[in-house]
């Protein structure tokens, strides 16, 4: 028996989340629809910033690699030069 009423009550956020649905309803469709058309438009230019990241990771990485091998290789000392 204690189940049942322990069920038959809402946890606040619920209630929350209940009051703030009867607050989206009262917006006109167009609000409704703009605000859609926003989150989508939000969602789809995050995909072209994600590869924009990656590519210009990938270029620091190789841009790394090519200046720790620049630097040690050119301050070798050539050994075949004699030094009268």
């Amino acid at each position: 028996m204690g189940r049942k009423d322990a069920s038959a009550t809402k946890l606040p956020v619920d209630q929350y989340r209940k009051q703030i649905g009867k607050q989206d309803y009262k917006k006109t469709k167009t609000v409704l629809k703009a605000t859609r058309l926003k989150a989508e438009a939000k969602k789809n230019t995050s995909g072209f910033r994600d590869a924009f990241l990656v590519v210009a990771a990938i270029l620091l990485f190789f841009l790394c690699i090519y200046a720790f091998f620049y630097l040690n290789l050119s301050t070798e000392i050539n050994l075949d030069v004699d030094m009268d």
